[in-house]
């Protein structure tokens, strides 16, 4: 599930010319506060998808996942969090990571609660923390996520038991590490677990995760799931974009897009009744996949919303909402 393909190559560069610092703990991003606009009473965390990162590079010549995103909320009041897990692995495995930096992240700010935003495998990594702890959950956000699964996860699991696994696997596991080791850290300081991963992500694989996890999860193929459960609220976006910007390299998620439902309302890696959860607010943004965490390098249709907008919108919302 090569998700972010498109960006292997920058990464890799970014590794090799600079030296990273981080932690491998979550990181709060923080900034000078001009407005309480997006003021939350909890904090808000996080959770990067398939292949992703906090920052790789340094703070002058690096890249953010969220890039804009997370800096745009501290300056708007928001206590604002970025979380690191495995970029390759199983959505529980991945989800008890994250749950390890939530517990952290509670007690170094006091809070009794989290608001959690997860992108693409950020989504099911978001919900096994609701799932586990639902009393450390104030709210749920999936963004692009593939609560349902991708055709393009089952395309790459058939590879599995042929000729091409061992340097097909080989290969994602090395771009895994070479992520973690972009961010400054030991690659072996995650397990890296790429057929797990894929699993997860497939058609099967997100059925039964649903199944342990349906918190949320709508009951009909593309309606809207539980609004509140056990306290905790849910919400979803996505896009139904492909190619938004011809400049952008990840114009060639439209390769891919055609692999769903033929090419129809999909952000070039899920589809848009995959994204649903909880309470829609938006199903079809003019994004691609990597446009709904502002990437590559905020490049979007010129006349398609700011993403780092819509995510400050959203922080108000929660405000408003008491959480």
């Amino acid at each position: 599930m090569m998700k972010y393909g498109v960006l292997t190559a920058s990464l890799l560069m970014a590794a090799t010319c600079f030296t990273a610092h981080a932690s491998t703990q979550a990181s709060q991003v923080t900034a000078k506060a001009s407005s309480q606009y997006a003021k939350t009473k909890y904090p808000i965390v996080f959770s990067h998808g398939m292949a992703g990162f906090i920052q790789v590079g340094t703070d002058q010549f690096g890249l953010d996942y969220w890039y804009q995103i997370l800096p745009d909320l501290a300056r708007n009041g928001a206590n604002v969090w970025a979380t690191r897990v495995s970029p390759f692995n199983s959505s529980e495995i991945r989800g008890e990571q994250l749950l390890e930096q939530v517990k952290e992240i509670a007690a170094i700010t006091g809070a009794d609660k989290v608001n959690l935003i997860g992108h693409s495998h950020g989504g099911p990594t978001i919900r096994y923390v609701a799932g586990s702890e639902p009393k450390l959950v104030a709210s749920l956000t999936t963004v692009g996520a593939p609560h349902k699964g991708s055709p393009v996860a089952d395309l790459i699991l058939k590879a599995e038991g042929t000729a091409i696994e061992a340097p097909l696997v080989g290969t994602i596991n090395l771009v895994s590490k070479a992520i973690t080791w972009a961010q400054g850290l030991d690659p072996n300081s995650f397990p890296h677990d790429s057929l797990a991963g894929s699993r997860s992500l497939t058609l099967a694989g997100s059925a039964l995760f649903n199944q342990k996890y349906p918190l949320g999860m709508p009951t009909t193929t593309c309606g809207e799931g539980a609004y509140q459960q056990k306290g905790i609220y849910n919400y979803s976006f996505t896009g139904v974009g492909q190619v938004t910007n011809p400049l952008d390299p990840d114009s060639a998620l439209k390769v891919t897009a055609l692999l769903i439902d033929g090419g129809k309302e999909n952000d070039g890696l899920v589809s848009r009744c995959s994204a649903k959860f909880g309470k829609t607010i938006r199903d079809n943004y003019n994004w691609n996949h990597l446009d709904e965490v502002n990437q590559l390098l905020g490049l979007k249709n010129v006349f398609a919303p700011d993403p780092v907008d819509v995510y400050r919108q959203h922080a108000n919302r929660l405000k408003l909402q008491g959480l």
